[in-house]
């Protein structure tokens, strides 16, 4: 990945997390919960949500190693369960919020390339070498959103897919949640180095079924 190129990943990297971020401080908001309203993260202000590791360290790693891939997180949103009426139902409903806000640009952007696509928008240039401006920046904008939606599904601290799985494991399997919780940087970074690349598959699946071009 050219550093350019990665320069506008994170960008639309960034703004991605943001949305996700504010789904979450959002319903934990909507649930009676105002910790995070009181935080100033119920916002779209990315300054307000970017963590320093997550948010820009990793990003700029990945692009001058040419990983060939951009991911991050933000700072995790506070919020109080003691505030929320049924905790269990509000920890999951706040955890897939965030996830499926990304599920939901993805879907958007995927069906302006379709609509663009089905008006006659011509979707390559350079002699169908490159994809145009249009189609370069939607693709951009549904590929880091599946990825942020696929990566914060895995059940390793500090990603929502880790409250997910707390949230349904049994009292007497606590060992592993304090074992992840004391471990989780490490095993993620392990899993980013080692694992990711085999969830790629999954996330050009998902980008061909919604934008109906194949691209890789």
């Amino acid at each position: 990945m050219e550093f350019i190129d990665g320069v506008f990943y994170v960008a639309i990297l960034i703004m991605s997390i943001v949305i996700h971020e504010f789904a979450h401080a959002y319903t934990a908001y909507k649930l009676g919960d105002n910790t995070a309203y009181h935080s100033g993260r119920l916002t779209l202000n990315p300054f307000k949500h970017l963590d320093l590791f997550g948010s820009i360290i990793l990003p700029l790693v990945l692009i001058l190693s040419n990983a060939g891939f951009v991911i991050g997180w933000a700072k995790p949103v506070p919020y109080n369960p003691m505030n929320i009426k049924n905790k269990k139902r509000g920890t999951i409903l706040i955890s897939l919020m965030g996830i499926l806000a990304n599920l939901f640009v993805a879907v958007i952007f995927g069906l302006f390339i379709r609509l663009a696509f089905y008006i006659g928008i011509p979707v390559y240039t350079n002699n169908g070498l490159d994809l145009a401006p249009f189609f370069q920046i939607c693709t951009a904008i549904v590929l880091v959103n599946l990825v942020l939606m696929i990566f914060n599904l895995i059940p390793i601290p500090p990603l929502d897919g880790s409250k997910l799985l707390f949230s349904f494991i049994p009292p007497k399997y606590q060992n592993i949640q304090i074992f992840l919780e004391r471990w989780g940087m490490f095993i993620l970074l392990f899993f980013i180095i080692f694992l990711w690349n085999k969830l790629s598959p999954i996330i050009y699946i998902l980008f061909s079924l919604l934008s109906g071009i194949k691209i890789f």
